[in-house]
């Protein structure tokens, strides 16, 4: 950890002794792993209902689910497997050894993907062909069409493939990360002798084929249909390998270790060093090999010798390959078969004209994504970065999309003389191509551009304003929870806090300067801050409100995060609960604390929220015998989060918007339409429909759409 982050060791807290109970019971906690993977699940059901979505939003679902896993296996099942290869018998908190964990999670993959494709092939797809949508293959085509599609292969997908004969001569090819791929055997005409090739399906062409796009194709009627890419070219064969008769064809695909191993303290320049960890990534050794049941033998041992794949990482499943894909049906043009259209409100568009610093003197805002629009946080940085007065700007970038308004206003501020200071996380997991390339462009420019600390993220959502006011400097604040993405602030729920508070500026001029230069600063008034007392600020409050519940039983916490997996937050959580507290846990995704465990858990509830937003806000929320106490911010209750990350949770001083969010969450807890529970076993069941029938989502959908904002403002007091 940098020192410059570190706690005084002086500061540090002490668990409180519990005689009654052993917290670290194995028994008390879920496995991390399965934990996600019952997330993802909960994901795959929105699929399998029939009636939770529209039917190509039940499409996308079943793409979600596929590229979820893919990732998972990058990254989480990769580093398992490189713990049992290295011998490693350390268990995980509910007492799994790495090939215990291994062995669970393949049991639980295969059936997801039984799920899943009987989902897709068995209740989707009909019901796509029902509505006009079809899924067609080749050698159903007519001889007429045939010709037309032999002719686009030639002129359109032909140039682009590059068949790889394995021989003597020519060593099994590299085969890339998350990349389809077509296992040829061949007969020589002359000499009858058997080759093997490999072709790979090119991701620079869209995997489905529109044919009623294919120019000169008709069918006679006006109905989609769409043409696998693999399965054009396995029927086109004969184009790339003339003289050679196919004996048969097969497609694979492989997952590979991405994730980026970085000796920060070894590394001269931090961004050369993240470039090669991106193309070393292209590398890794293969921890998932796909493959259809109609490959035989022999040709499975000819993949699994030369990729060098275990065949417990071997997954044989039916039907089409890389179902991550189905994202590029979102583009068909059926409004009927998706969710209704939504354009969140601007609550501050009309307000003093459109001048954000007018309307943040005014009052504190506090906006709800995607139901309030993103729009005023673009709006608060174009109009620093063109307003004389403004003096500075600084910012933390996390993931921003490869076309972001934000940076190029940024930009514009640095074009405009004002001073810009951005640290980019060039260690955002599978965003550090695109931040790469904005750091360079802000440098560039002449912006200020540093990359954060050693062993450490930047994942706090900061942003400060300086202006010349009447001989003064005032500052104005962004404090978010989530990304600074237009993009994802349409799909994901987060909380923007806009303010000039002076408590809250200072601070946050704290922590820059210890992000940018430094300041050894680790005292803050009103922010939390890891990896400098997240932790310890989190159970001391967890442990005031034991002391409430003993003094006039009025112990009350709700939590909302993504993930819950810090075992001695979790212990915390267990004495409350032991105590009397009533907590409510709503969490997305990961969750090793089990609730309702008599003795223990008993007044603990876990809800996790799963529909047509991704639930991504964090809120913290102590009653405090009355004194309420709120915290929104970018932090999880993860270790990472913890220990190897900035991360800040700012807090909401006004009791009028701290009622607003606590009104939120309550209504999110009494969600029995979109809501799972966690039951005492660590499994999920659905909430129970009864009437009155809640979805929070579309509640809050409602009330945006009838512009009952879900922005509150409210005068600053303070």
């Amino acid at each position: 950890m940098n020192a410059i982050f570190m706690m005084d060791k002086n500061t540090d807290f002490v668990e409180e002794p519990v005689a009654t109970h052993d917290f670290q019971n194995s028994a008390y906690y879920v496995n991390r792993e399965l934990s996600w993977m019952a997330f993802n699940q909960r994901v795959l059901e929105e699929a399998l209902s029939p009636d939770a979505h529209p039917l190509l939003e039940r499409v996308k679902f079943i793409a979600i689910f596929s590229s979820n896993l893919d990732e998972f296996f990058m990254i989480r099942v990769a580093g398992l497997e490189d713990q049992y290869e290295a011998g490693i018998q350390d268990r995980s908190i509910d007492g799994l050894t790495p090939q215990e964990q291994i062995e669970k999670i393949r049991e639980g993959v295969i059936e997801q993907f039984r799920q899943r494709n009987d989902c897709f092939y068995g209740d989707i797809c009909p019901e796509l062909n029902r509505h006009g949508i079809e899924f067609v293959e080749y050698q159903d085509l007519q001889a007429g069409q045939e010709e037309i599609l032999q002719q686009y292969f030639r002129h359109e997908i032909f140039p682009v493939l590059t068949p790889l004969a394995v021989d003597t001569g020519h060593p099994f090819p590299f085969v890339s990360n998350l990349s389809l791929n077509l296992a040829v055997e061949l007969e020589d005409l002359e000499t009858q002798a058997l080759k093997f090739a490999r072709v790979k399906v090119p991701s620079i062409l869209p995997r489905i084929l529109r044919l009623d796009r294919v120019e000169g194709l008709d069918f006679g009627d006006d109905r989609i249909r769409l043409l696998w890419l693999e399965d054009l070219i396995r029927n086109n064969l004969g184009q790339l390998f003339p003289q050679m008769r196919v004996v048969q064809c097969h497609p694979f695909r492989i997952i590979r270790d991405a994730d980026i191993e970085i000796e920060e303290d070894e590394a001269g320049d931090l961004l050369e060093t993240i470039e090669q960890g991106i193309r070393s990534r292209r590398y890794g050794k293969v921890v998932r090999l796909d493959i259809t049941p109609s490959m035989p033998d022999s040709m499975r041992k000819i993949l699994i010798k030369n990729l060098e794949v275990h065949s417990r990482n071997v997954y044989e499943m039916s039907g089409t390959l890389g179902l991550s894909d189905l994202m590029e049906m979102m583009r068909i043009e059926k409004p009927e078969l998706k969710d209704e259209p939504f354009a969140p409100d601007n609550p501050l568009e009309e307000k003093v004209g459109g001048d954000i610093f007018s309307a943040i003197r005014q009052g504190d805002h506090l906006l709800y994504h995607p139901y309030d629009s993103f729009q005023p946080v673009v709006d608060l940085i174009n109009q620093a970065a063109s307003d004389p007065q403004v003096l500075s700007i600084k910012q933390t970038l996390y993931r921003v999309g490869s076309n972001s308004p934000v940076v190029r206003a940024l930009m514009n501020a640095v074009e405009e003389g004002k001073q810009v200071a951005v640290l980019v996380e060039l260690k955002a997991r599978f965003d550090e191509e695109n931040n790469i390339g904005w750091a360079r462009a802000l440098e560039d420019v002449g912006a200020h551009v540093v990359y954060g600390f050693v062993g450490l993220k930047t994942h706090a959502k900061l942003t400060l304003v300086v202006r010349r006011e009447h001989s003064k400097l005032k500052r104005y604040l962004h404090l978010g929870t989530g990304n600074y993405n237009p993009v994802t602030a349409k799909i994901y729920t987060d909380y923007s806090y806009l303010t000039a508070n002076e408590l809250l500026a200072n601070d946050v001029s704290e922590l820059f300067n210890a992000l940018t230069g430094y300041s050894k600063h680790t005292t803050y008034r009103k922010l939390i801050v890891s990896p400098v007392n997240t932790r310890q600020r989190i159970i001391e409050m967890i442990d005031r409100e034991i002391e409430w519940q003993k003094k006039e039983g009025s112990g009350r916490i709700i939590m909302k995060m993504n993930a819950l997996v810090d075992s001695k937050t979790i212990r915390a959580l267990y004495r409350a609960s032991c105590a009397g507290v009533v907590t409510d846990l709503i969490i997305r995704g990961i969750c090793c604390l089990i609730p309702g465990i008599n003795g223990v858990s008993e007044n603990i509830r876990v809800v996790s929220i799963i529909g047509r937003f991704l639930e991504h806000s964090r809120a913290y929320y102590f009653r405090n015998g009355g004194m309420d106490e709120l915290f929104l911010g970018s932090a999880d209750i993860m270790p990472r989060n913890l220990d190897h990350r900035v991360e800040a949770l700012f807090p909401i001083m006004d009791k009028e918007l701290i009622e607003v969010v606590k009104s939120e969450l309550e209504l999110i807890l009494s969600d029995n339409m979109k809501s799972w529970k966690m039951t005492s076993d660590g499994s999920y069941v659905k909430a129970s429909n009864d009437k009155p029938r809640v979805n929070s989502q579309s509640i809050f959908l409602n009330q945006a759409s009838k512009k009952k904002s879900i922005c509150k403002f409210k005068v600053n007091g303070l």
